[in-house]
């Protein structure tokens, strides 16, 4: 069925095209446009993430030397730099957004049976950001600091799966705090929160919807205790008490009383204290859930590894945008790719064969059955694994 057709073809036969035109058609992506659609953009930011293409020129010399295979690749206009650079600049970057949104919202069907580190029902979401570094000359409209412009993921991850399931792109001057605007609480999951985003107004808005958060307290947090429960010291906790804050603006932010749990990290000798809302769950629990919100750390690595977000294809904000969102969707598609042919390889492994082979005239599963883990995990006994894939 697939004779004939290259490993790049089969694997964007995943994405759902018909989805995708229509996000075109939302943003208007093909006014006035007479050869490089939005499909092609979208085609050679794809080739360009999951090859490691450094630049525009390099995306051009690497298409152009299959020039033969590129129709068959999905391929319909004139692959140059200078087109790619230009649609890049002026494309809406919301074409890109839409359409990563609806795969990470069929990638998590595909993931809701996983397994999760916590015996728990529900949904356990982790929120962080990741900061990339940027020159404050080329890039102005993120301007971080005096002498520094910087743009910001933010990302909700669901930990069963570790995948993302909202992304939001800003500058660097953007407080992560903000982005608790954003979220549109989900009634009894959890939200496992550094101490960044403490505001106790915007928490209570979790309260009041009936969602649940975890977050690292302050040191500095005023509050008085209300009622204490038995903890065992032999596993790490230390105290488990119910609180009422007493701040002149936090009692009045935050009249509602939390619960105030201190353990102590038997592994990395850790003194924490987390702040709840969540008053049934094991104190344990509550701290072994918090440990699991390090995976949405590891994923920002990850990507940071083996997708490019750290050299961008354009300087302006929407092209900013759009290779941000490309690399998501990419990282998503693997993800589908991997549950729907029941891989039993690792994203970073997959992601190794496909750099090698989308040029390949082979069916995609057989592209994945010689593969050779035991010698790939020699020569990478350094790299940096997620979500146990």
């Amino acid at each position: 069925m697939n004779t004939g057709r290259t490993i790049f073809a089969q694997l964007m036969d995943f994405l759902p095209l018909d989805e995708f035109r229509r996000c075109v058609q939302r943003y208007r992506g093909e006014y006035k446009v007479q050869s490089f659609s939005a499909l092609d953009q979208l085609l050679a930011l794809a080739f360009a993430q999951l090859t490691g293409r450094e630049s525009l020129r390099d995306i051009e010399a690497c298409l152009r030397s299959q020039q033969s295979k590129l129709y068959h690749m999905g391929f319909r206009g004139r692959i140059a730099r200078s087109t790619l650079a230009y649609a890049n600049e002026h494309r809406d970057w919301r074409i890109f957004a839409d359409f990563g949104q609806f795969l990470i919202a069929s990638a998590r069907q595909l993931y809701r049976d996983e397994p999760f580190a916590v015996a728990l029902a529900e949904t356990v979401y982790a929120l962080d950001s990741t900061t990339v570094d940027l020159c404050l000359s080329l890039f102005p409209w993120a301007q971080f600091r005096r002498r520094k412009s910087a743009v910001k993921l933010h990302t909700l991850l669901d930990l069963r799966g570790s995948i993302p399931a909202a992304v939001y792109v800003t500058g660097g001057q953007v407080h992560d705090v903000n982005l608790l605007d954003q979220l549109h609480p989900e009634p009894g999951a959890f939200y496992l929160l550094d101490r960044g985003y403490i505001d106790f107004a915007r928490l209570f808005v979790l309260t009041q919807a009936c969602a649940f958060f975890i977050i690292r307290a302050k040191q500095n947090t005023q509050f008085a205790r209300r009622s204490r429960q038995s903890v065992e010291r032999g596993c790490g906790l230390r105290s488990d008490h119910t609180i009422r804050l007493t701040g002149p603006k936090t009692a009045r932010l935050y009249p509602a009383p939390l619960r105030r749990i201190h353990y102590l990290d038997p592994e990395k000798r850790l003194d924490l204290v987390f702040l709840t809302n969540n008053f049934l769950l094991p104190a344990l629990t509550i701290a072994e859930l918090y440990r699991s919100r390090w995976q949405v750390e590891l994923f920002f690595r990850w990507i940071k590894q083996h997708l490019h977000i750290k050299a961008f294809y354009g300087t302006s904000e929407n092209a900013v945008k759009t290779q941000v969102w490309v690399a998501v969707t990419m990282y998503v598609l693997v993800a589908i790719v991997r549950k729907q042919l029941h891989l039993d390889l690792s994203l970073y492994k997959i992601l190794q064969i496909l750099s090698i082979t989308l040029f390949e005239k082979t069916p995609i599963s057989l592209g994945f059955s010689d593969f050779n883990d035991e010698a790939l995990n020699n020569n990478n006994r350094n790299q940096l694994p997620l979500f146990g894939l």
